[in-house]
């Protein structure tokens, strides 16, 4: 009998046709997200899973799925799987570590330049029917020239320090790793401390995981030091900010505004996380931009991370250690006896 493998989202046709060769398939065909139950239904006596960012797998799903060798998520960051319960059962877990950086960056970018020249508000403008021609309205605040501020240098980060190292402005950045001496130079950029890129930088770009020690890294507190009249811009994780706080640094003034593709409410491996965009926030249009999770939402992209997903499905069920493996189970013998 051929493995089995639930996809519980809608995936390009080209994902399946490739499963098919080796496995029976069971796609998302709803077009739309799957609920947990329904996923756990499917997923009960599968041998492997394509999961995406709004799916859970914790120990008690692993329980449930006694058949399970791999779980493949389609995605960079994965602080909403379990992957200490994946390793203990013997289960592999994979990422798609490297293709998402680029279009996250393109997107950081589009933001930043959005937020800062009121293009959204241009936007609803044009729409009220009212536009005869230029006015001098809608003044907003250029790159050139400006202090810019990117918290965390992994791979994203670098991606965008290297698209805005060309908009002539002074880039500094916080990491717990520094880059080389050889990138800073290329790129036009000095580390400081994080209360220092807070306090100096006219643009504060946020690129980190979402860890225990990034949690709400921006909150009331850091929201003080930030310099008045900063522009924030989130294309990370939701809960790496406390949205309450940049609520009412907009309110106040203390952010002239903030761009956030992620948001909180998307973090599923929270307990507490809020069950929704709190509404004085998404009712500041004057001073917001937002998009929903657009990050690496590019056809060929995305066409390209779900065949990722899957290989790694194929080189598990023919024994071989799956390329995004993030986890090692080299000395765990895979049977239902040492997985239940």
């Amino acid at each position: 009998m051929k493995p089995k493998v639930v996809i519980t989202q809608p995936v390009h046709r080209e994902v399946v046709e490739l499963l098919e060769h080796k496995c029976e398939v069971i796609p998302n065909d709803a077009l739309n997200t799957l609920g947990s139950d329904e996923i756990l239904r499917r997923a009960k006596y599968a041998d492997g899973i394509i999961a995406f960012m709004s799916d859970r797998v914790d120990d008690k799903f692993l329980q449930l799925c006694p058949n399970l060798k791999i779980v493949a998520a389609a995605l960079k960051g994965y602080d909403n799987f379990d992957v200490k319960s994946c390793t203990r059962r013997g289960i592999w877990f994979t990422t798609v570590p490297d293709l998402l950086t680029a279009p996250t960056a393109e997107l950081t970018v589009g933001l930043l330049i959005g937020l800062s020249r009121k293009a959204p508000d241009g936007d609803r403008f044009i729409r009220t029917g009212r536009f005869n021609g230029w006015r001098p309205k809608l003044y907003g605040t250029g790159l050139s020239g400006r202090n810019l501020g990117i918290v965390g240098m992994g791979a994203l980060g670098q991606a965008i320090a290297k698209r805005l190292s060309s908009f002539d402005m002074s880039i500094s950045y916080t990491d717990p790793i520094p880059v080389t001496e050889q990138k800073e130079m290329s790129w036009g950029m000095n580390f400081a401390p994080l209360d220092q890129v807070l306090s100096q930088s006219d643009f504060v770009i946020l690129a980190l995981p979402l860890t225990p020690a990034t949690f709400h890294l921006i909150d009331q507190s850091a929201l003080e030091k930030i310099k008045t009249g900063a522009f924030l811009v989130n294309t990370c994780r939701g809960s790496v900010v406390d949205e309450e706080a940049v609520t009412r640094a907009l309110s106040s003034g203390k952010l002239a505004g903030y761009a956030a593709d992620v948001f909180e409410t998307e973090d599923w491996a929270r307990p507490d996380r809020p069950n929704s965009i709190p509404d004085a926030l998404i009712n500041m249009t004057s001073a917001t931009f937002f998009t929903p999770h657009l990050g690496s939402a590019v056809d060929d992209v995305r066409l390209e991370i779900e065949l990722e997903a899957a290989r790694n499905i194929l080189q598990a069920f023919d024994g071989k250690r799956p390329a995004g493996a993030i986890n090692d189970i080299a000395n765990i013998k895979v049977t239902p006896s040492n997985r239940r």
